[in-house]
């Protein structure tokens, strides 16, 4: 297409809402009339999908199909739209429910914490333990906003790496230091880990973990139970679920402490969920998001999604959306039950950095994805011209330019999503944005975007694992001082399909020195090993 005709073709699909501060720019992804029109059948039905959800249905069947809960993120940035009780039509509503009284109890009291935290002065650092989007939504926020002035520093356990882990207990002042355990059920291993972890770390330090401790969770939930005697707790709620949580206490929280604006991030929140209610598609941008992907993928996933934000504060927004997206999308079965394996791989890190990285391949290789480019207008920073006329954010221009058109000019399809700033405000936008725009396609393409079946048969399998470990432990302290192989060891504990497992299991405690010997073989393979 020429230059002129791609012009006319931007104006014409190109989506402009000067007070939510965005633009959205779909002319560059080959769709054309005739799909937008034959998709309008679909499009209908997301809407109406869409209208039920907030107002209260259940987004999952009730046990042993599903979960029986609700999706209620929306609320949270506008409490009054919260469900209410209704025993016609929503009897799994208790009847004693306030959700909005709930939702904005809770806000009022994450703002009295962190202003009598930042008060006290007792704590620099802000340490948070969660997994997922207890901590991927905190850290692009905590990274998208700070400051030199920031009240509290922010630092995650986000992995049960003991080695991670030490790297980060070394770099702060334990005293000074206040942490936030986040954990739906309290029972998630790689958030209880992190905690017990650091409750160690705090007794060795001569401190009280508890008069330093704050916790996240469900009433009634195993941390709940643990953490009454801490500092605060502050709830969630089954229907937010862990990807969409970052306008909840789990969001709200670890930002209120680190000194940011949450007021103005949910109001940017609350905008977008405004403007994405529309029921005109060119008028809304997660539709026109959602109908992207679809195009882009027929519908199956079959390209793949690079992020590509054009600003150092939003390079760990594409973790936060591969979980949102990945983990929404990437579903085996529909909503009819039939095996259609959905999804759309995500992956990206930032401009120009990724012109030097993976560029060469998107513009040259397979054509297997379609981009998204997130240009900030506004560079902030050192104005200094490095050249005649040109500053550092000028070249950053420059570059998010050319490249997007070098993969256009190569057939390459591509969105851009513009905003003015980073900010509170336009952080709340992109994160509600995108949350609408997953909503959208899984009715599109019919499935269920809030539940994680896959998630919850990977942490089955490490329980058995586990249990492996605990049987092989138990054979080799009862056979103290003779080495069996692995292959021996899994007929020994009745595991005979699970040799490799007992390997993997036996290589990692002997090369961790935890309870187990290891005797050289011939090969690998033949080692033999028993208990130390």
């Amino acid at each position: 297409m020429k230059p002129l005709q791609l012009w006319q073709r931007y104006q014409k699909y190109l989506y402009d809402n000067d007070t939510l501060g965005l633009r959205l720019d779909i002319s560059r992804m080959n769709f054309t009339e005739t799909f937008l029109k034959k998709m309008q059948p679909r499009v209908k039905e997301a809407f109406k999908a869409m209208v039920a959800l907030e107002a209260g249905d259940l987004a999952n069947p009730p046990p042993p199909r599903g979960e029986g809960r609700m999706v209620g993120h929306y609320w949270l940035r506008a409490p009054q739209l919260a469900a209410k009780p209704d025993p016609r039509k929503r009897p799994h509503i208790p009847a004693n429910a306030n959700y909005c009284k709930e939702i904005e109890d809770t806000l009022l009291r994450i703002k009295k914490f962190a202003a009598d935290v930042h008060a006290t002065g007792q704590f620099e650092n802000l340490l948070v333990i969660g997994i997922g989007g207890s901590a991927l939504g905190p850290q692009f926020v905590a990274n998208a906003l700070t400051t030199p002035a920031d009240k509290l520093r922010s630092f995650f356990f986000d992995n049960t790496d003991p080695d991670g882990m030490e790297r980060t207990l070394a770099r702060l002042d334990l005293a000074k230091t206040l942490a936030i355990v986040i954990s739906k059920g309290g029972s998630t291993p790689e958030t209880r880990n992190g905690m017990l972890v650091a409750a160690d770390a705090y007794k060795r330090a001569g401190l009280d973990f508890a008069k330093h401790a704050v916790a996240i969770t469900m009433t009634g939930s195993s941390l709940d139970k643990q953490s009454q005697s801490w500092l605060a707790q502050f709830p969630m709620w089954d229907w937010v679920g862990g990807r969409t949580s970052e306008t909840s206490a789990v969001g709200l929280l670890p930002a209120a402490l680190q000194g940011f604006d949450i007021d103005g991030l949910l109001k940017g929140a609350r905008l977008m969920d405004e403007a994405t209610r529309v029921k005109d598609f060119r008028k809304n941008p997660a539709m026109l998001l959602a109908l992207m992907w679809f195009k882009a993928g027929d519908g199956k996933g079959k390209k793949d999604m690079v992020i590509l934000p054009y600003k150092d504060r939003l390079e760990f927004f594409t973790r936060y959306l591969q979980q949102l997206i990945m983990e929404s999308i990437g579903k085996e079965r529909d909503l009819k039950g039939r095996k259609v394996n959905q999804g759309i791989a995500v992956y990206g890190n930032k401009g120009s950095t990724d012109q030097h990285a993976y560029v060469q391949q998107l513009r040259d290789g397979v054509n297997n994805f379609f981009a998204t480019f997130i240009e900030v207008l506004k560079d902030g920073g050192n104005p200094l011209e490095v050249e005649p006329d040109a500053t550092c954010g000028d070249y950053l221009s420059g570059f998010f330019q050319g490249t997007r058109r070098a993969l256009y000019e190569n057939g390459r399809e591509s969105i851009t999503i513009t905003i003015r700033h980073v900010c509170p405000g336009s952080v709340g936008k992109l994160i509600a944005l995108y949350e609408r725009a997953v909503g959208f396609y899984a009715a599109l393409v019919g499935i269920n975007a809030y539940h994680q079946p896959g998630v919850q048969a990977g942490k089955k399998a490490a329980d058995v694992v586990l249990g492996i470990q605990r049987q092989i432990l138990n054979h080799l302290r009862a056979n103290h001082g003779k080495f069996f192989s692995a292959d021996a060891i899994a007929k020994a504990i009745k595991q005979p399909g699970e040799v490799e497992t007992v390997f993997r299991i036996c290589e990692h405690l002997a090369a961790n020195e935890r309870g187990v010997k290891q005797q050289a073989g011939k090969t690998v393979c033949d080692a033999a090993y028993a208990a130390a």
